[in-house]
């Protein structure tokens, strides 16, 4: 087929980081055109819990603090991002401001949780250990058998299906050309030194200045960039429930975490329970034994659990890298661009990734601390990097979305 009409910014990926950078490109100025292989914000995105949780999610060592910093300064735009992006849509956003209960079952978990106050007391993060009694005071649907609970109360969440389709409303809006059922198969180089478009599965082609490679975990399927320029992607499969309490909401306010998952309500009577964490490649089938997991694990801390009626048992794909730090900016070859790899951070990260890529664009509204931030998660510590053999270690603090 034919070459279609150029675009300044080509958006390879239709999840929350895709949409965000397109709508933050077109709202530039830029003429952009977003392609999905499948429906926009189907895919991962939607099934993510959206806790907004970088006091919660962080984790020893070195990655664990770069990932800490950029979802601090992100969670700090959401409020920020979730009004501008109502604004656009006309779709209602609720931010869950309430807090995260870190809750131990027993005496091992309970020593953990003393030492996770300790590493977080040393970053400067706010954290506040609670007696059993405290935590209960807070929420009384808590398991009288608590041993300990921290509570980050500058932890949030947000819904990410309303996002995702004010997302969608916003960039279609603006004048950004969306394109579903459109897989990319290569990247087109021009002379080997510079990325001129893309190649879809039906062999047409569309030219671009810039290509945003935002395909989460299928960033790994599009070929035609040399080793050099590629970033290592895997999937992670994780499991997760949404839950309904006929009696309506009232169970509980704050985030419980644990050991094996977390409670996320969403101030209607609706919760989300998640997330198993497996290196299973792309299966997408979901299993009892991961979801008999989830359900015993919550109903040891909230008894509640057990009433609650299941709606939706869904399965998600994480992209992670090697070092579960997220790929932002410049590849080797001109005109390529990486937004992926955010792990467990996604919907904690959009805000914050669709400034940083669209100030690599327009260097006038760059973010003054962009340079130091996307050095933290430059793609080129990946380059002719294999995926480990073995997973890296996961959250010390909990499975997350």
């Amino acid at each position: 087929m034919g070459e279609t009409r150029h675009a300044d910014v080509l958006v390879v990926g239709g999840g929350i980081i895709g949409l965000a950078v397109a709508w933050r490109a077109r709202r530039r100025g830029m003429s952009v055109t977003l392609l999905e292989r499948g429906k926009t914000g189907q895919g991962t995105s939607r099934v993510a819990a959206g806790m907004l949780a970088p006091v919660a999610e962080v984790e020893f060592g070195e990655s664990g603090r770069q990932v800490l910093e950029l979802g601090l300064r992100s969670g700090a735009l959401w409020p920020t991002f979730a009004a501008e992006l109502q604004e656009a849509s006309g779709i209602a956003l609720a931010l869950q401001q309430t807090g995260t209960l870190l809750l131990a079952r027993d005496e091992d978990e309970a020593r953990e949780l003393e030492r996770q106050l300790s590493f977080r007391s040393s970053l400067g993060l706010r954290v506040e250990r609670l007696r059993p009694s405290q935590a209960r005071e807070r929420e009384p649907a808590l398991a009288p058998t608590l041993r300990l609970a921290l509570e980050a109360p500058d932890d949030h969440s947000i819904d990410p299906r309303p996002v995702l389709a004010a997302l969608r409303e916003a960039c279609e809006r603006a004048g950004v050309r969306v394109r579903e059922q459109a897989a990319v198969s290569s990247v087109e180089l021009d002379g080997g030194e510079k990325v001129r478009g893309v190649v879809l599965e039906d062999a047409e082609r569309i030219a671009a200045e810039q290509v945003v490679l935002a395909a989460g975990p299928w960033s790994e399927m599009i070929a035609g960039l040399p080793p050099r320029a590629r970033v290592p992607v895997r999937p992670v499969k994780g499991q997760i429930l949404r839950l309904r309490d006929p009696a309506g909401a009232g169970l509980l306010r704050r985030t419980v975490r644990f050991e094996g998952g977390y409670l996320l309500p969403r101030g209607d009577g609706r919760y989300v329970l998640g997330a198993s964490m497996e290196e299973r490649g792309y299966e997408l089938a979901p299993t009892a034994g991961a979801v008999h997991e989830l359900l015993r694990d919550a109903h040891e801390l909230v008894p509640g659990v057990r009433d609650l009626e299941i709606e939706e048992l869904s399965v998600g794909l994480r992209p992670s890298t090697p070092d579960n730090t997220p790929a932002i900016g410049a590849a080797a070859l001109e005109g390529l661009t990486w937004a992926t790899g955010h792990h467990r951070n996604g919907i904690l990260l959009a805000p914050l990734t669709a400034e940083l890529v669209a100030g690599l664009f327009d260097p006038s509204v760059a973010r003054p601390d962009a340079e130091e931030l996307l050095a933290a998660c430059a793609p080129e510590r990946l380059a002719q990097v294999d995926a480990p053999a073995e997973a890296p270690p996961l959250a010390v603090a909990g499975r997350g979305s």
